[in-house]
């Protein structure tokens, strides 16, 4: 009988007998291969234990494992890289049964995702959502279905700004994100990124990002959550929680040590991080620590940096004493592209790539993933192990590793999409949008707001004239890393939906967000070309006719991002040159950030009356933005990164040891003059309200604990202004004596939490023996005996309540 006809009947088959198969994937020539409750992977007829559902991931893992011939075997370590990015099919093709995949693949990345600025990679099967999904169960039946053992294939993707598929839910940026300080929402934008990528046919997300961001001209600052390793530990908990409750990995990224290359350099540099061991410990590894022990994480990117000299990606002390070994990782380790590489083109720490290789998989990578085909790595990893530079035992424990993985995921016992249609009933709903809207809202963060001249009253401020790059720009809404093909609403037109007819919006482009002369323009600074000039001369025109000016200022996706490390943190191009103008008109002035990095807007803090942060928003930021302006929201975010004053001050950042951001006195001991700038612009955790929030009631219990002990502290904060708002309540600590130095505060606890006017809640932190905890001169991470200083406010400066605790021997 014909295979088309065996296969049509087999699906009629299903349709009246729905409970006897486990999917609805068909048979292959060899016979049928979906039983009720099992799959036969590997068409032997028979239930193999690796097969068994029924059986523990540990024997199952052992048993496919001893099937499987060195070539099955790696082929799994390497990645291929989806449609238009290095795989030219969409589908299967036969071509594929002579391709290296045909003996397995590790990961499938960014499949027909649609992925943001790269047209080789549009595709007709990414939207609606069903045909994707459909396109993923195609795909996944040919590993199935047409390789020896029928590993299925985990499908990969990223998912930091909401998961990067065409027309998926979006989210502000992390450093947004980062500044809402909300766990709650973290981990809802996690299981609404998990859910969608599940019924997409997504299986591992490349999310959180969990570098701390402690040099703000480093031009992924905007994909990090902020500079302090809780806030951004707490928060990547969430996230990782939040995708993995929806059985998707998260693969946290950059491991490790990847945040601050010398001088914040990115492009070609990546390399050269100037960072104690102590510091690398309790600073960077700590989100890491927090994510694999506490959460879970199922997934690990390594860098493609060195440390101390040698490469991460090829450091067994990174990827297995402190990954396997001390935290107890089950997942796989992927590579960041051209890590691997790296070890032997960049580094020279080894004589040629299958040195390199081999350096990698005995340090603990499993996976190899690069924008080339995986050919490029299969290949010399095969001639690695010929050659006897890697052992079939380490083999065995890299591939076993990836194959637990596939188990916990489920693939082995449903490794399709059940029903391709529940996509399009799933993806962007309406929770969802929400959730994306409520994130655009809690990530702006107050600034300024002198003579509380916001909220904009519409009485008052009857005509407003919108100006500024970041008006009508829209490209930094979406990002490479999370969705694409997006209608965003722009600041521009959430000013017009919000005014409705009451307050008349006239509009001015002002300036470019950079013009020709850029970046040279920021050391050798010059009057705007004509052209420039031109557009400033227009908004300064329409200003004399209206009653404010909103300017829309900051980056775009040319000034931030991954690759794009600048040497000032001032306004790009002429915007300070639009703004200075604007504000000599004697109209009032308020300056809108639409920016992925801390700006030293100096001059602006000076000057002009109002400032507001928002980052860069979802694809409804500018609704969000507009409400917060008229004041149908009160902006409540706090700044999850320094701002310095000036690039000569870096590294200003928060937390800090005892006097190393100290004034220089003018006179007195130390006393040098007037030689330097001191003092941040705005200090980590700020951010001002439309109302006021009283602290009181400090409580701490027991006043003495063992070092095993919990201590609680509770604060009573209380709504004393006229508008309903959010507080963002903060708890620092400092150990007053201690064997190594330590940091002025330590952030320990916060609480987003939300009051009417005249509202008051009692907020309980409960301080675990790790929250007290430090690695003391011999490195052993221990809690010492001693009195702690417990702080809590409003900022880490503003501090409202002061209390004490003691740790006995």
């Amino acid at each position: 009988m014909n295979f088309r006809i065996m296969k049509k009947l087999f699906f009629l088959y299903l349709l009246f007998f729905p409970g006897l198969l486990i999917t609805n994937k068909a048979q292959i020539k060899q016979g049928i291969i979906y039983h009720k409750g099992w799959v036969d992977f590997n068409k032997n007829g028979r239930k193999d234990i690796y097969e068994d559902p029924e059986q523990p991931i540990e024997k199952r893992v052992d048993d496919l494992l001893a099937q499987m011939n060195i070539d099955e075997k790696t082929c799994q370590m390497a990645t291929l890289y989806g449609f238009g990015r290095v795989l030219k099919d969409e589908l299967p093709t036969p071509g594929w049964k002579t391709e290296i995949w045909k003996d397995g693949i590790g990961n499938i990345d960014e499949q027909l995702n649609g992925v943001a600025y790269h047209p080789l990679a549009v595709t007709k099967r990414s939207f609606p959502y069903s045909k994707h999904a459909e396109a993923i169960n195609i795909i996944q039946e040919w590993f199935v279905e047409e390789t020896r053992l029928g590993i299925p294939v985990d499908f990969t993707n990223e998912g930091i700004r909401g998961l990067c598929h065409d027309r998926a839910t979006s989210f502000p940026s992390q450093i947004g994100i980062g500044s809402t300080w909300d766990r709650e929402l973290v981990r809802k934008i996690g299981n609404i990124t998990g859910r969608e990528a599940r019924v997409l046919g997504y299986t591992n997300v490349y999310a959180p990002i969990l570098d701390v961001a402690q040099d703000p001209r480093w031009g992924r600052v905007v994909e990090t959550y902020g500079e302090d390793p809780f806030l951004v530990g707490q928060l990547g908990k969430q996230m990782v929680l939040g995708l993995q409750e929806e059985r998707v990995v998260s693969t946290c990224k950059h491991f490790a040590v990847y945040s601050i290359p010398k001088g914040g350099r990115d492009g070609n540099a990546r390399t050269d991080p100037k960072v104690s061991p102590r510091e690398m410990l309790q600073m960077y590894l700590y989100p890491f620590k927090i994510a694999v022990k506490d959460a879970g994480a199922m997934g690990v990117m390594a860098s493609y940096n060195d440390y101390d000299g040698i490469p991460v990606i090829a450091s067994s002390y990174f990827l297995t004493d402190i990954l396997r070994n001390q935290w107890g990782f089950k997942g796989y380790v992927v590579s960041d592209s051209r890590a691997v590489e790296f070890v032997s083109e960049k580094h020279f720490v080894a004589p040629n790539y299958k040195h390199a290789i081999s350096q990698v998989v005995n340090a603990g990578l499993n996976i190899r993933t690069d924008f080339t085909p995986p050919k490029d790595y299969i290949l010399p990893l095969r001639d690695a192990i010929k050659d006897g530079l890697l052992s079939e035992q380490t083999i065995n424990e890299r591939v076993r590793e990836i194959l637990y993985v596939k188990f916990w995921l489920g693939l082995f016992d449903q490794p399709y999409i059940n029903d391709p249609k529940v996509a399009d009933e799933t993806v962007r709903k309406e929770d969802a949008m929400q959730t994306s809207l409520r994130a655009c809202r809690e990530a702006m963060v107050l600034l300024k707001n002198e003579n509380n001249i916001l909220p904009l009253d519409k009485k008052k401020f009857n005509s407003i004239l919108i100006t500024g790059p970041g008006a009508t720009e829209t490209t930094p809404f979406i990002s490479r890393y999370g969705p694409s093909n997006l209608k965003v609403i722009s600041m521009l037109d959430g000013m017009k939906k919000v005014a409705y007819d009451e307050v008349a919006i006239f509009y001015a482009k002002g300036c470019n967000t950079f013009d020709d002369d850029w970046p040279e323009c920021e050391i050798l600074p010059d009057q705007p070309p004509i052209a420039e000039q031109s557009l400033i001369n227009e908004a300064v025109a329409k200003a004399d006719s209206v009653d404010a000016i909103i300017a829309f200022m900051g980056d775009n996706e040319e000034t931030v991002g991954e690759g794009r490390s600048r040497t000032s943190l001032d306004l790009p191009g002429h915007q300070l040159d639009l703004l200075k103008a604007l504000y000599a008109t004697g109209k009032p002035v308020i300056l809108v950030l639409i920016n992925g990095r801390p700006a030293t807007v100096n001059w602006a803090n000076r000057y002009v009356p109002a400032i507001l942060e928002t980052w860069f928003p979802g694809e409804l930021g500018g609704q969000a933005v507009a409400e917060a302006l008229f004041g149908l929201y009160n902006p409540g975010g706090k700044l999850s990164i320094t701002f310095p004053r000036t690039v000569g001050q870096i590294p200003h950042n928060f937390p800090v040891k005892p006097r190393a951001q100290a004034d220089e006195p003018e006179k007195g001991l130390y006393g040098s003059g007037k030689t330097s700038i001191v003092g941040q612009l705005y200090p980590f955790g700020f951010g001002l309200s439309y109302t006021t929030f009283d602290y009181s009631d400090l409580g701490i219990s027991p006043e003495k604990q063992t070092a095993k002990g919990d201590v609680t502290v509770n604060v009573t904060v209380m709504n004393s202004g006229k508008m309903a708002g959010d507080e963002i309540v903060q708890l620092y600590l400092h150990d007053k004596v201690s064997s190594v130095t330590q940091y002025v505060k330590l952030l320990r606890g916060f609480e987003r939490v939300h009051l009417q006017p005249g509202e008051k809640k009692t907020l309980t932190f409960t301080l675990h023996p790790d929250n007290l905890a430090l690695y003391d001169r011999e490195m052993k991470w221990t809690v010492e005996p001693g009195e702690f200083d417990v702080m809590v406010g409003s900022s880490s400066q503003d501090i409202r309540l002061n209390g004490s605790f003691e740790i006995t021997e």
